[in-house]
């Protein structure tokens, strides 16, 4: 296994988890519910299963198109949602 990769994926995937609305979600289960140990589990086993769907879909892709355009076109996107966001806030 490689460890820088194990340690950079850790880090990246931590810190953009942080605050973000899966982790608010959790604490607002948490916080309703008595068996927070069922929440944990919940919660941890979602986001394991998005992960190897990720992981499953980013390998195959990762065979079809080259990384370069796969992180370019992850820029445009986030850009362009960014400014959706921004253009379009969806307030009453």
């Amino acid at each position: 296994m490689d460890m820088k990769v194990l340690l950079t994926t850790f880090g990246m995937i931590f810190l953009a988890e942080l605050g973000d609305k899966t982790q608010v979600a959790t604490f607002l289960f948490a916080a309703g519910n008595r068996s927070r140990a069922a929440v944990f589990v919940g919660s941890a086993s979602a986001l394991i299963l998005t992960s190897l769907l990720a992981v499953l879909f980013g390998s195959v892709v990762g065979r079809i198109v080259p990384p370069i355009y796969i992180k370019i076109g992850a820029g445009v996107l986030f850009i362009l949602l960014g400014l959706w966001m921004v253009l379009f806030p969806g307030g009453k």
